[in-house]
């Protein structure tokens, strides 16, 4: 097992002055989902996702010296500028199990401001964009109070371990185009540990593809994914949905690279149905789809049928669907999603988004660097 626990990163605190750090990093869409975990935030079954470009979390980590001394994390979060005691209390649980990894947090005293262009807890994977954002942010922070990492693949592979032990998922949104997390064996590179990127073997088809993401609810989901997850270990379809995905996660690095769109959708839309399959076959069951997003995906399959357009859908933990489509028939699919399907959306929202380059240090404002 992989372990960065170094109790040598220790301040000489008095040599530290407050400082901040900014990154925004995008959510990702799962082809083949994740879905159970065991461990310590390990993966049941390899996954492949494509990072998002628009939907994104805005995060600010501003640092000064702890005034007094303590075992813990001192941290506030802020999510649209409201101090919010719920994500605090997540994020100093998350920031703890990392003291071994990094003593020095608890010599510090942290403040967060963070936002997301997308509602959070309605399954757009929020949890995603924003731990990966926390984790480059205290990946950079390392680099400026101790050394460089010796080359962005080095530095990436710390952000996406970090950023899986507050988010599974959210070790994917480290890399830009698509990323591969869980152990395979057709991919040497793979680990349960982080994800690893696989951008460079993509058709260029799949390059600049569309993923308009219909908000069918922007709700807060009855059962967060955590307890999800929780519930795959008495299903009694786990274990043949584990060697499932593992298949389906190999064919679809084929598909990625060939460019064979019809596969593509066929395993996508699977991919999504046996999501929620699997909810609703577990004990208690629950339903997170709702009657419009029954209703999109009808209305999805007969366009299909009538013009022959590559649309195809799929779901994560939520009622909202994300429509993937080669950015060749973008046009004619907007048009549809227009007239179509807005009225199942709520007030007629939806997010137009599609593959894009990963997450992107930002400049840190001078209200930051003061505070």
């Amino acid at each position: 097992m992989l372990n960065y626990n170094n109790p040598s990163l220790t301040l000489i605190s008095s040599e530290v002055r407050p400082g901040a750090v900014r990154w925004r990093s995008p959510s990702n869409i799962a082809l083949v989902k994740y879905w159970g975990k065991h461990g310590v935030q390990l993966p049941r079954n390899p996954s492949v996702s494509f990072t998002l470009d628009g939907a994104a979390t805005d995060t600010t980590l501003s640092y000064s010296v702890r005034e007094a001394p303590g075992e813990g994390v001192e941290v506030a979060l802020y999510l649209d500028g409201e101090l919010n005691k719920g994500f605090t209390d997540r994020t100093q649980i998350f920031m703890e199990k990392l003291l071994p990894i990094y003593p020095f947090l608890k010599q510090l005293s942290f403040k967060i401001k963070t936002s997301n262009s997308f509602p959070h807890s309605a399954g757009i994977a929020s949890s995603a964009s924003g731990m990966s954002a926390l984790a480059l942010c205290l990946v950079s922070l390392e680099e400026e109070l101790f050394e460089p990492f010796k080359d962005r693949a080095e530095f990436n592979a710390k952000a996406s371990y970090l950023a899986r032990l507050g988010s599974g998922s959210a070790c994917r949104s480290i890399y830009g185009g698509a990323a591969v997390w869980g152990t395979l064996a057709s991919l040497k590179s793979s680990s349960d540990e982080f994800a690893v990127p696989v951008t460079e073997s993509l058709h260029r088809v799949f390059q600049d593809y569309h993923d308009d993401i219909l908000l069918i609810s922007k709700s807060e989901k009855s059962v967060s994914s955590r307890a999800g997850h929780g519930l795959m270990e008495g299903n009694p379809y786990a274990s043949a949905r584990y060697a499932q995905a593992t298949r389906r996660t190999d064919e679809m690095l084929t598909v990625l690279r060939e460019g064979n769109i019809e596969r593509f959708g066929e395993i996508l839309e699977s991919e999504a149905l046996t999501l929620h399959a699997l909810m609703m076959s577990s004990h208690p069951p629950y339903v997170l789809i709702r009657p419009n997003t029954l209703a999109v995906i009808e209305r999805i399959h007969q366009y299909r049928a009538d013009t022959g357009m590559p649309l195809y859908f799929t779901l994560d933990a939520g009622p909202n669907l994300h429509l993937l489509y080669p950015n060749s028939v973008a046009a004619e699919v907007k048009q549809f999603i227009r007239e179509q399907l807005l009225y199942f959306c709520e007030d007629k929202m939806y997010l137009a988004d599609r593959v894009g380059k990963g997450p992107e240090r930002l400049e840190v404002s001078e209200q930051d660097l003061a505070s």
